[in-house]
């Protein structure tokens, strides 16, 4: 799934083409596109026309356009979805989902998802505040980029979890926005393996490595995010650069860069976890 970086190049994108436009019809192609709007079709498409798009919010992974009235446009990526902005004569893909056309007859946004696990709804937020966030994305905590985000909570809570740093790294309730492949970097710059016990970690360890997580994630945006493929894209429907510069993701067989030995890949929790067997060294049984 697109992480933080990912979606962050996306609501830029969508600040700079679609901010301040007013949706004058919406198309509806695929009914999973708005499987969670209680209304289905019909609801999305009423709740949007005629209303002006607000400057795009992000927390974590998660993505929603405040559209007033304590009402926002929330957008769910899942792992293929693509918000695009488009000239209105440009062929449709074979995976639009969702179009939306605006009053001043420009580009259109359209939502293309190949596998069909994201989606868009109209949600109302916990207040009428632009920056409020929509009720289902209430329990995500901040991110690591959020300027509000409480690096010694994150020290206090990470550590009294009984859990695995991996494990509490993919908790969006703890810190979100990283998912495996920047958890798999942020491990590699900390020298620890994906399952040392939360509890074992000393408060200088837990903030070295959200601060790698950090590092990672500001890196990686500055490039357009990582892109392995053509799902990955921003609004324009370019890909990212930081595939290039990965130090653990997909590295198996390759010689770390840090001590020369091997890259390592694991099957975990049904994905895969790269790490350094001579750089981060298991917890003991």
């Amino acid at each position: 799934m697109p992480e933080l970086p990912e979606v962050e190049v996306v609501r830029r994108g969508l600040a700079r083409w679609a901010a301040g436009r007013t949706v004058a019809d919406v198309q509806v192609l695929h009914p999973r596109a708005v499987r969670r709007q209680p209304g289905g079709a019909d609801e999305f498409t009423a709740l949007l026309r005629g209303r002006t798009l607000g400057e795009p919010q992000r927390r974590g992974k998660y993505l929603w356009v405040p559209l007033g009235d304590g009402l926002s446009m929330v957008g769910h990526l899942g792992m293929s979805g693509q918000l695009l902005v488009q000239e209105p004569e440009m062929a449709d893909s074979v995976h639009l989902r969702a179009r939306l056309r605006f009053a001043d007859g420009g580009t259109e946004l359209r939502f293309v998802d190949q596998r069909t696990f994201g989606g868009l709804a109209v949600e109302e937020a916990e207040a009428d505040d632009p920056e409020a966030t929509p009720v289902s994305l209430a329990h995500i905590a901040r991110d690591p980029l959020d300027a509000r985000f409480d690096d010694a909570a994150f020290a206090r809570a990470l550590r009294a979890k009984r859990t695995t740093v991996k494990r509490a790294l993919l908790d969006q309730t703890l810190v979100s926005g990283v998912g495996n492949i920047y958890a798999d970097e942020a491990l590699w710059r900390s020298r620890l393996h994906y399952d040392r016990p939360t509890a074992t970690l000393t408060r200088p360890a837990a903030l070295e490595l959200l601060g790698h997580a950090r590092d990672v994630m500001t890196a990686a945006l500055a490039v357009g995010g990582t892109s392995f493929d053509s799902m990955y894209v921003n609004v324009n429907g370019e890909s990212g650069y930081f595939s290039r510069d990965l130090d653990a993701y997909g590295r198996e067989g390759q010689p770390c860069r840090r001590c020369g030995t091997a890259m390592r890949r694991d099957a975990w929790m049904n994905r895969s976890s790269y790490s350094c067997p001579g750089c981060q060294r298991p917890p003991r049984a």
